[in-house]
């Protein structure tokens, strides 16, 4: 393989991850427009979707590992290499907290504890945190993900605060006489919550990532990876 081609290829590869990385979020934004309206025939459609993530997964894999055997890269390549492996693979379990997220919205009841600005708040930040993952790995802004970084403790406190008010709500409805029924639907509902919150909270936790790979990939600082 001429070192022309190569090139071609690398570039081929960050091209890509970027397309994986960008149709993930367009499926995150969509599973939440559709948990917000509790949409659950758009939410069972959006989930069936995730085979299209999995396949473009294996292909960039696929990509990865040819790279590394036809030609040995040198450091900067080998780093770009290893880097978008990790990326997609964050991106693929993105990915599957999506299905997640649509999964909870058919469960969703007509009442929910978190109202839409709490969803609305803690879906949009963690979608721009990805969104902002994918801006600084394509323009290799070392800065920028760092501060990315920084950001994830904000999103642990917003789930923090988000989680004591489901159970807040919880601890005030135990008080009260329940029928079987409707203490079957709280349980219900208050777990459905917590694991929309534990899974936004994850996807951040990801798009975390994203952004320590990408400063490895400019630094070779490998303390967050």
């Amino acid at each position: 393989m001429t070192r022309k081609s190569y090139t071609e290829k690398l570039e081929g590869l960050r091209k890509d991850v970027l397309e994986m990385g960008y149709l993930v979020h367009e499926r995150l934004n969509q599973a939440l427009d559709a948990m917000i309206t509790v949409d659950k025939e758009r939410a069972d459609s959006i989930g069936s979707g995730d085979d299209q993530i999995d396949d473009t997964y294996v292909e960039i894999e696929g990509e990865c590992s040819d790279l590394l055997a036809l030609q040995q890269p040198v450091a900067t390549d080998l780093r770009l290499i290893t880097a978008s492996f990790k990326i997609i693979t964050d991106l693929e379990r993105i990915g599957d907290k999506v299905v997640n997220l649509t999964d909870y919205t058919k469960l969703f009841k007509e009442k929910r504890i978190m109202d839409e600005e709490d969803i609305k708040k803690l879906g949009n930040f963690a979608a721009d945190m990805l969104e902002n993952a994918l801006e600084y790995y394509e323009n290799q802004d070392l800065e920028r993900a760092r501060k990315l970084v920084e950001r994830d403790d904000e999103m642990d406190n917003m789930c923090e605060e988000s989680t004591n008010k489901i159970l807040g709500h919880l601890i005030e409805k135990e008080s009260k006489t329940l029928s079987t029924e409707e203490a079957t639907q709280l349980g219900q509902q208050v777990s459905t919550e917590l694991l929309t919150i534990r899974d936004l909270e994850r996807v951040a936790d990801h798009a975390t990532n994203i952004a320590a790979r990408t400063i490895y990939l400019v630094s070779s600082t490998r303390e967050l990876i």
